[in-house]
């Protein structure tokens, strides 16, 4: 031996006796809501049942109603609510008032193997293993039945004696269905629904048991059980062990206890699984579901204070960045040796695919299927599922990418935006030797305008104003020439750059179904449309101005809308518009005394680019522009806001808002939603 041991003498052994006699019937009971120097042991039990199976035990127990502490109207309140004013068998409380409980049981844990009840004497330890341990808690489905009884009665008031005065029901034709086999997958899915397990649970009956107190005899004569019956070594081969198989039965190495996963949907991602994974799984897990995502959102779903140096080196093994947004990488969708599940075309013919689509899409923001599917010559299945992933259909438009450019990230992180730009050139060369394309086969055609980008209000006011007075000299001319004969002298333009003079008369073009003509789709001059004119008629002023007298705030989709309802309503062959584009429109807005109010719509937001697009008029000559212009700058911070912020900003400015000030501007610009008030058209579908 050691000579470390003598410094620790064993002082005394203890023989250890595994009593069985009660091995399949011993539970152990927890109150966690009660003190443990509050028990029931002096309470009066009135019945007691269990379910084996489940391990499942309710308990009866007297309250005292006598007590100072005892609510006597209260407990006849509940009792009333319960059973009703009539005397019942079947009653829960036959004296009218609360005067017991009950206690319902969940298990504490579902694995008891390491738990067991011992007990000391005379030098000898017997222990018994644990069959359950069970949390008794409060039960309270009183308070169902009560609203059972409530429903019933509301039920029986409406109901009456109508029932008597119906006539008899028409005989009906009862068709016969037989079911089909069930399948083995629908059968295991029936199984682990709810409502069968439910079911089973209802299945297996109560057992009534009768409760014995502490100290009474059949309490003290099954205490006995406890103890070993027979002490020979034949009963206890369990315990006849070495010393080390003892130990490492008394003290298992520690094991993690594996935690049943519940049983849902594929595409069901639970977060706290996923935090416990390496910052790359997650990340790659994340954009398997999203698909697309702005980088913002990205850092919104990982636990706070990670490292968006860290999120950037590994967003960049599993997605590309798409105007601003990042998308993931087709190989990541579509591993090696995978086929798709609509036509079983190999995994490497859609990765090619989908990266064309992915790549027009950094070229611009629509695109059309069957051009699409053209080129790559895939199944209408899987190119519907690749433009699915990252756009929406849109009427006329064809598919849309779903998420607005981000370019606060790509002036952030103009390194991150330079380096994907250069892996989509090698992307490019690519695709070009597989399709067999040219990057110049998809510019618009006959198109001598630069490509439109998004620019502001002010920006957009400034621009109209400056071509409106460089066509005001011209168009002048042009209007006295007319008046002055039918002789027409054509002028010569101010400057290099100039357009032709706007076509008033009607077009022969056909016009689509929005009521504007063809080739003037969102300020993009179409192949065949003709070039919409840079300056807005007057008619259309007119037009414009009236609108937004009545409405006060539109966004461009609804001044659409109104405008081709405006131009169906006129009679054929006298519309004094000719080609009306987006950008004409939007030009006529802000020359007539609007402005365009950018309201930070959400990155996941449904609205198309036109509806986002917001106008609010900004000066009438009433008493009410400055309200209206403060309303618009909190909706410049937020695309909702509560009536108390739009009251209090008001009164910040004005010193006192009364509520019909408040209400009518309220009224006069935005729509409410579940208590929030949004501009007029941006409330989210």
């Amino acid at each position: 031996m050691a000579s470390g041991d003598d410094d620790d003498p064993i002082i005394e052994e203890i023989d250890v006796y595994l009593a069985k006699s009660l091995a399949e019937k011993l539970y152990l009971f927890q109150y966690p809501v009660r003190p443990s120097t509050m028990t029931y042991d002096n309470v009066e039990h009135l019945s007691a049942k269990i379910k084996p199976k489940q391990q499942r035990v309710e308990l009866q127990m007297a309250m005292n109603s006598n007590s100072p502490n005892y609510c006597r109207s209260k407990g006849e309140q509940i009792a009333l609510n319960v059973d009703g004013t009539t005397y019942e068998e079947n009653n829960t409380y036959s004296t009218k008032m609360m005067d017991k409980q009950s206690f319902s049981s969940i298990q504490a844990t579902t694995n008891t193997s390491r738990y067991a009840a011992a007990v000391f004497r005379k030098g000898e330890l017997h222990v018994t293993p644990l069959t359950g341990i069970l949390q008794m808690r409060p039960s309270f489905a009183y308070l169902d039945k009560a609203d059972n009884k409530t429903r019933e009665r509301e039920a029986a008031n409406e109901g009456g004696d109508s029932s008597q005065d119906e006539a008899e029901e028409e005989a009906k034709t009862i068709s016969v269905r037989f079911a089909r086999p069930e399948s083995e997958q629908a059968r295991q899915k029936r199984i682990q629904s709810y409502e069968f397990i439910q079911k089973k649970h209802a299945e297996e009956p109560w057992i009534h048991l009768q409760y014995h107190g502490v100290k009474d005899g059949r309490s003290e004569h099954e205490k006995q059980y406890l103890f070993c019956q027979r002490m020979d070594s034949s009963e206890n081969s369990e315990l006849v062990k070495t010393p080390k198989e003892y130990l490492s039965m008394l003290m298992p190495p520690l094991t993690e206890e594996k935690v049943v996963k519940p049983v849902g949907p594929s595409n069901v991602l639970s977060m706290a699984q996923l935090r416990t994974l390496p910052l790359g799984e997650q990340i790659k897990t994340l954009m398997k579901n999203v698909k697309v995502i702005p980088f913002a959102n990205l850092m919104g779903l990982l636990a706070s204070g990670t490292d968006s140096t860290s999120v950037l080196r590994c967003i960049q093994q599993v997605a590309l960045l798409v105007q601003g947004n990042w998308v993931v990488k087709s190989d990541v969708l579509y591993p090696k040796n995978t086929f798709s599940p609509h036509s079983g075309v190999p995994a490497e013919v859609l990765c090619r695919g989908r990266d064309f689509v992915m790549w027009r899409f950094t070229r611009e923001r629509s695109l059309m299927r069957k051009e699409v599917a053209a080129i790559i010559k895939l199944p209408p299945e899987d190119v519907k599922d690749f433009l699915e992933h990252v756009a929406v259909p849109r009427v006329n438009r064809g598919w849309e990418f779903l998420l607005p450019a981000d370019v606060d990230f790509m002036k952030k992180h103009a390194d991150v935006a330079h380096r994907q730009q250069m892996l989509w050139l090698g992307i490019q060369s690519k695709l070009e030797k597989v399709f067999n394309f040219s990057k110049d086969d998809f510019l618009p055609k006959n198109s001598q305008h630069p490509e439109v980008g998004h620019v502001g209000g002010e920006q957009r006011l400034k621009l109209a104003q400056e071509r409106a007075q460089e066509k005001r000299a011209s168009l002048q001319k042009e209007l006295d020439a007319k008046r002055g004969g039918s002789v027409q002298i054509k002028q010569e333009p101010l400057s290099d750059h100039e357009d032709e003079r706007m076509d008033t008369s009607c077009p022969p073009t056909p016009t689509s179904s929005s009521g504007l003509p063809n080739g003037s789709l969102n300020g993009y001059p179409a192949v065949n449309g003709g070039s919409p004119s840079n300056v807005p008629s007057q008619e259309l002023l007119d037009f414009v101005t009236k609108t937004f007298r009545s409405n006060h705030v539109l966004t461009l989709n609804e001044l659409k809308r109104l405008f081709s309802l405006h131009l169906a309503s006129m009679p054929s062959g006298q519309i004094p518009f000719g080609p009306v584009s987006d950008h004409l429109l939007q030009d006529a807005a802000l020359l007539s005394r609007c402005k365009q109010i950018m309201v930070p719509f959400p990155a996941l937001t449904t609205a198309s680019a036109d509806e986002q697009k917001v106008f609010g008029v900004w000066e009438t000559g009433d008493d009410f522009d400055k309200q209206r212009r403060l309303l618009y700058e909190l909706f410049n911070k937020n695309y909702r806001v509560r009536r108390s912020a739009v009251q209090a900003r008001l009164s910040e400015e004005f010193g006192t808002a009364s509520k019909a000030d408040v209400d009518r501007v309220l009224k006069e610009c935005c729509s409410s939603n579940a208590g929030m008030w949004y501009l007029k058209g941006t409330i989210p579908s």
